[in-house]
């Protein structure tokens, strides 16, 4: 056992190696259309599930389920009756817990070729570490292209996107996104997403939206909030669990949020890279927004690498305010809450953390 502190690495990643982590978390490694349970008390669950399998290829055509009303990624009229195969993109639209990533880690899986899957900010990371051309000629010839978590935050992560999407689209490449916020919500609160119409709508036109209505499974099965722990008890808990692991990380909250300001958010996959178990000490409400959306970005990577977490101070679904939860990043907040409420789970040590059950 080890114990080693977050504050103490400052990680590097090449182009290269931001290229080999384009694949779904671990988490999914065994994802398929076949592993997803949908929810009998939601029947587009089952209907999403069955448009992407055909999507894919592998399954009977079907007429894509519940559209959405209105907005940038939803269908006219004249295309109320398109296929799974007539459009290049699908876009699985819905709440927190639902089984998004599951189904599209298992499109990822079945499509066979060359592919990648990555969250919104790991593309964007892409460009920002080779260039907006080297990305493009890097991801060209791909036959699927995932993208986990589509959210608009600024106006230049727009351009970005809708225009990679629309040349890398060109070239016959086909796309599936998630994302918590409906598409004509994209961008909402942030900046004037209005600007940007005449863009997101040419690669719009692409995709097909499917609304997965449903409950977040992970609030089924654990605690209402983030477990928290007197100091005594988390120093009992650490050591118990720093004996089951191989390397574990103590930190002190306040101190480790600042330090994800030296850090760039495309390496928090290396940073947290080998540790079993993060020990955070003395949470507290988070006040600055730049802040709270780093330790957003953070909790991703972790969550996707399914390390469990111990915690004192506030609960660790507290630690946004008021404000930050009425504001334009709402969903983002909502879905890291959601997670910390896993990852603190009193349960992991006996049922481990997976999206991969629904």
């Amino acid at each position: 056992m080890h114990v080693e502190h977050l504050l103490d690495r400052i990680p590097e990643i090449t182009a290269r190696e931001i290229v080999a982590y384009l694949v779904p978390p671990p988490q999914f490694d065994s994802a398929s259309f076949e592993s997803y349970v949908p929810d009998a008390n939601h029947p587009s669950q089952e209907q999403a599930r069955e448009f992407l399998m055909t999507f894919a290829g592998v399954g009977v055509k079907t007429e894509p389920p519940a559209r959405s009303k209105g907005g940038l990624f939803s269908r006219n009229k004249s295309q109320q009756s398109v296929s799974p195969d007539a459009k290049q993109g699908v876009y699985l639209d819905g709440g927190f817990g639902v089984g998004k990533t599951h189904l599209l880690a298992a499109l990822w899986h079945t499509t066979p070729g060359r592919k990648y899957f990555g969250t919104f900010i790991q593309y964007t990371a892409l460009v920002g570490a080779l260039g907006y051309q080297q990305a493009i000629d890097t991801l060209r010839g791909a036959k699927l292209i995932c993208i986990d978590e589509f959210e608009l935050d600024d106006p230049g992560d727009t351009m970005i996107m809708t225009r990679m999407i629309g040349e890398l689209a060109e070239s016959g490449c086909k796309f599936a996104a998630t994302s918590n916020t409906p598409p004509n919500a994209l961008g909402e609160g942030r900046f004037a997403a209005a600007d940007f119409l005449r863009e997101i709508q040419a690669i719009a036109n692409r995709f097909t939206t499917l609304r997965i209505d449903g409950e977040d499974y992970r609030h089924r099965d654990s605690a209402e909030h983030a477990h928290v722990l007197s100091p005594a008890d988390y120093a009992q808990a650490f050591d118990a669990g720093i004996a089951n692991v191989k390397l574990a990380s103590d930190d002190d909250f306040g101190a480790l949020v600042a330090h994800l300001s030296k850090v760039h958010p495309s390496t928090y996959v290396r940073m947290i890279e080998g540790i079993d178990l993060i020990g955070l000490r003395n949470a507290h409400t988070l006040e600055s927004q730049a802040e709270a959306l780093r330790f957003v970005a953070f909790i991703d990577r972790v969550y996707d690498a399914q390390i469990p977490v111990l915690s004192t101070g506030v609960a660790l679904d507290s630690i946004f305010s008021d404000e930050m939860l009425a504001g334009g990043y709402s969903k983002k907040y909502r879905r890291c809450m959601s997670r910390l409420v896993a990852l603190t789970s009193s349960t992991y040590e006996t049922e481990p953390l997976t999206e991969s059950r629904r």
